[in-house]
């Protein structure tokens, strides 16, 4: 990552940033409301909100974010919730303290801000770290090619074909504005251990 958006980023959080709700989306409710608890890990987690939410539901969780302040918050939160939880300062392209596989990855706005090699590293970590089975709920902007900022478009989108199977797709606005979608993915089963299985 440039050191220029780790700069706007790290500069964010000397205030409440406007992404930081404090409040868990209804779409992470539902999931948490219809699916067992397992290991999730939320990448950009931020202050924390959304593993604080799942380890309340019994998940044991991961928070991921390379930016201290929001992690340092994350712990304070926690521990004032009384909720136990793993955080890391670490960016979602590398995640080398990360390990095992997660039965839930959590991705509220973190993707769709990341450029074409970025995006290939962090591929390459949901490989590493997901399992067949595993759910992909990612949050992000819509954007057409011409669009400036974050956003993904539709091809963009075909990046996750070869490890996943898109489930779901909601479209929406941001603030009644900016185009936006909640996409379930599902990881895909081992084409080698389904041909080992098949034998």
């Amino acid at each position: 990552m440039s050191w220029l958006k780790h700069l706007y980023f790290n500069l964010y959080y000397f205030r409440t940033p406007p992404w930081d709700t404090q409040v868990s989306p209804p779409e992470l409710i539902e999931f948490i409301e219809t699916h067992p608890p397992g290991r999730a890990l939320d990448l950009g987690c931020g202050t924390g909100t959304n593993v604080i939410t799942l380890a309340q539901h019994g998940w044991q969780v991961v928070g991921v974010d390379y930016v201290k302040r929001a992690i340092r918050g994350a712990k304070r939160k926690a521990d004032q919730t009384g909720v136990s939880a793993e955080f890391v300062v670490s960016d979602v392209t590398r995640l080398e303290e990360v390990h095992g596989d997660f039965d839930l990855v959590l991705d509220i706005g973190c993707f769709h801000s990341l450029d074409a090699r970025e995006r290939g590293s962090y591929l390459d970590n949901l490989e590493r770290l997901t399992k067949a089975g595993s759910t992909l709920l990612i949050y992000c902007f819509l954007s057409d090619i011409e669009s400036s900022g974050p956003g993904i478009n539709e091809s963009d989108l075909k990046a996750f074909d070869q490890l996943f199977s898109l489930l779901q797709r909601v479209d929406g606005t941001e603030r009644g504005e900016r185009p936006s979608a909640w996409l379930t993915f599902s990881r895909k089963a081992d084409e080698k251990m389904e041909l080992a299985a098949d034998n």
